[in-house]
């Protein structure tokens, strides 16, 4: 519904404290990428767990407005990750989603992350969203 430029847009001006850029939209699923910089980091050179969650719920989001529309108020409801090893410190995350089921209350998702480059997933996201009923 929503084009990968619309939701670029909205995403910038809604939510600036975001590094995930839009890089794909379309046919249920997204793909977003986060540059990696010390800030991102934790001790031992990785990158934080909370990071990887953030660009995982971010590629969700951006996934279910290409799909239902631009919903500003959809909210995550569950967000569950495996982490199954280690990012790199000098490479992009990329988040590449897929919307597993979309209803009318709730869309369900899952996001493999990968190191830009790398072809094996450094971590595995299942998420839920709940979407607010359409008004008049």
């Amino acid at each position: 519904m929503a084009s990968k430029e619309e939701i670029a847009a909205f995403i910038a001006a809604e939510f600036p404290q975001t590094k995930c850029m839009v890089e794909e939209v379309g046919n249920g699923g997204a793909t977003v990428s986060h540059r990696i910089g010390h800030d991102e980091l934790r001790p031992g050179g990785t990158v934080s767990g909370p990071v990887l969650m953030s660009i995982a719920d971010v590629a969700l989001y951006v996934a279910i407005l290409g799909e239902v529309g631009m919903v500003a108020m959809a909210v995550t409801t569950s967000l569950t990750a495996n982490f199954l090893r280690k990012p790199s410190a000098e490479r992009s995350i990329v988040g590449v989603c897929k919307l597993i089921k979309v209803g009318r209350s709730l869309v369900v998702g899952e996001v493999y992350l990968y190191s830009q480059g790398c072809e094996d997933a450094v971590a595995h996201v299942v998420g839920t969203y709940s979407i607010p009923p359409r008004r008049g």
